[in-house]
């Protein structure tokens, strides 16, 4: 028998571990400790993305300021590129030492580092540092939860429930990364300090009840730790990121930096270095990656699948927030002050249908399988992205809620049984490590749709939108020389701002330039509507591409997840192999898959 197949019937065949020593109830406690986790850690990877002006504005840092776009992306950054480089680590770590242990190591050092950044004091470039800095340490808490959350969950409970544990875990992931948005909004217009200081009850909750009450039920087994392998992976993958992120800034006279020598060789270091890391998984004893789960089909298309819908939901995430807070309230006359708060609150829908398909789909997939739902999630994805196409930019809400919605019902029967497919997947003893390759693909795909999604956006407006500010400008006053020099301007300023939910008139056009206009035509140009108006013909170009983009990647993941096999049952295995009078084959290809993990 191959090695993918006795991986895939061992997991199958096999029994949760421990079970039978705890009450029924331990594993509704299980999922709710460590959905109160992997929640807590997805939230706070959107959190300051929508509190990001409240923030600049506590600490004294103009965004706009060429040599402070490092902060504004670091600040959105660093905490996906360490979740992204330690969780596969941290899963490994779990599977050697105890899931449990890490999982609320975890939930004491994310409280830890939220309550140090909550209480900031500093400003400047000073402040702007601290708070990367603790960002990346608090990400060092979330990766340790969410290495460990799905396999602690997967070993609480048996497997006819798992896509129900699963698909309430997965929802309360992928909607947290939204739910972020709305909760940064409302904070961030009281006291950007809440933003962080919100997780330090809630850990402190988690961090005491899963100490009290969660057990180790998983296959622990001692192991050598690979350094070489951690080390290769995470210079590799850190390269990648650095690359992607200068590369969506500006470079000498190109609106991108793509063409920057700094941004060719982190790029091309960082593929060389993961081929490198490939390479010395096959000849370590104890990897870091177990290469032969990808042998599993199951597994690798779900993993694949995974990573293509993080790509599409991703793009969706930073196209809400542009839309909304630099276009849409705006126009709707809604202060850029409140925009952050209300923007969170317009994309409730999208919540709410994540977290009304999730439970209920993991639930189905159950019994009929992860393919029709994760395949059909991904193309009633690609649709409702389409649709958005045919919204005017300045469109009717209550088609839009609908809409968002419609979204979050697609992306959650996708993400469910997604998930639970990949861990019922994986032998009892690499579901850590496996939980993490899985998070690694997704948080990757986060970093990457950055810098694709923002690419794709300066492409778009850099069509159009210099001569619209030009005319505008000059329509309303400005100089013919003033507009022209504001208008040749890297449109990434014009893309942050619409981003930040920021009226970029008066740090583009200077307060001397303003100070010579009549108050009417300073008035016009500062308030609600004139960038707004500048900005939505060329951010329509810009979105075009973008959500075209979603949907490519929408409909190869509906493919991949397609790929990775139908349903195989337990009972039906057993059936067959009584009837054809293989007791004892049987048994003895179960002790043998037993011994391999």
């Amino acid at each position: 028998m191959g090695l993918s197949k006795q991986l895939r019937l061992g997991s199958i065949l096999r029994p949760a571990d421990n079970l039978g020593a705890l009450p029924d109830s331990y594993k509704w406690t299980a999922l709710t400790i460590s959905t109160l986790g992997m929640a807590m850690s997805t939230i706070d990877s959107s959190i300051t993305m929508i509190a990001l002006p409240a923030i600049f504005r506590g600490i004294h840092i103009d965004p706009l300021a060429a040599k402070n776009s490092f902060y504004l992306l670091w600040m959105i950054l660093g905490f996906l590129v360490v979740t992204s480089v330690l969780v596969t680590s941290l899963g490994r770590l779990g599977d050697i030492y105890g899931r449990v242990r890490i999982y609320n190591w975890g939930f004491a050092v994310f409280t830890f580092f939220s309550l140090l950044l909550s209480i900031s004091w500093m400003s400047g470039t000073a402040g702007a540092w601290w708070l990367i800095v603790l960002r990346l340490f608090q990400g060092v808490g979330a990766a340790m939860l969410i290495a460990n959350s799905a396999a602690i969950v997967t070993d609480a409970f048996p497997q006819n429930q798992r896509g129900m544990a699963l698909g309430v875990n997965q929802a309360a992931a992928i909607s947290g990364t939204f739910l972020g948005l709305v909760l940064g909004g409302l904070l961030a217009t009281i006291d950007w300090h809440l933003i962080f200081l919100i997780s330090v009850p809630i850990g402190v909750l988690g961090t005491v009840w899963g100490y009290r009450t969660l057990r180790e039920l998983g296959q622990t087994r001692h192991a050598h730790i690979d350094w070489i392998g951690n080390i290769t992976f995470a210079l590799g993958l850190l390269a990648i990121m650095i690359g992607v992120t200068y590369g969506i800034q500006p470079y000498g006279h190109d609106n991108t930096g793509w063409s920057s020598p700094l941004v060719k060789i982190a790029l091309i270091s960082g593929v060389v270095i993961l081929g490198f890391f490939c390479w010395i998984e096959t000849k370590v004893k104890e990897p870091l990656f177990r290469l032969p789960l990808l042998r599993i089909r199951a597994f690798s298309a779900g993993l694949a699948a995974s990573f293509l819908a993080a790509l599409a939901r991703g793009g969706l995430m930073l196209m809400l927030v542009i839309w909304l807070q630099g276009i849409w309230l705006p126009e709707h006359g809604y202060s850029y002050s409140v925009t952050p708060m209300w923007a969170g609150i317009a994309i409730l829908p999208l919540t709410g249908g994540f977290l009304v398909a999730g439970p209920f789909a993991g639930y189905l997939s159950d019994a009929y399988g992860a393919r029709p739902f994760a395949s059909g999630g991904m193309l009633a994805a690609a649709v409702g992205f389409f649709l958005l196409l045919s919204l005017p930019v300045n469109f009717p809400y209550w088609v839009f809620g609908l809409l968002l919605f419609f979204l979050g019902l697609s992306l959650s029967a996708f993400g469910s049984p997604n998930r639970a497919a990949i861990m019922n997947a994986l032998p009892a003893s690499d579901r850590g490590v496996g939980s993490g390759m899985t998070t690694t693909s997704q948080n990757s795909a986060q970093v990457l749709t950055i810098g694709i999604f923002f690419t794709l956006m300066i492409f778009g407006l850099s069509h159009g939108l210099p001569e619209a500010v030009r005319s505008g400008l000059i329509a309303h006053g400005v100089s013919h020389s003033r507009a022209d020099a504001v208008a040749a301007l890297p449109p990434v300023s014009t893309l942050f701002s619409a981003f930040l939910g920021f009226n970029p008139v008066r740090h583009l056009v200077g307060a001397k330039t303003l100070s010579l206009l009549s108050p009417a035509q300073r008035h016009l140009l500062l308030g609600r509507k004139f960038f707004p108006s500048i900005i939505s013909p060329s951010f329509r170009n810009g979105l075009h591409d973008a959500v075209l983009f979603m949907v490519f990647a929408s409909v190869l993941a509906a493919i991949a997840s397609w790929v990775r096999g139908p349903l195989v049952r337990v009972q039906k295995v057993v059936t067959s192999t009584l009837s054809d009078s293989k007791i004892s084959l049987e048994m003895k290809t179960q002790k043998e898959e037993v011994n391999l993990s």
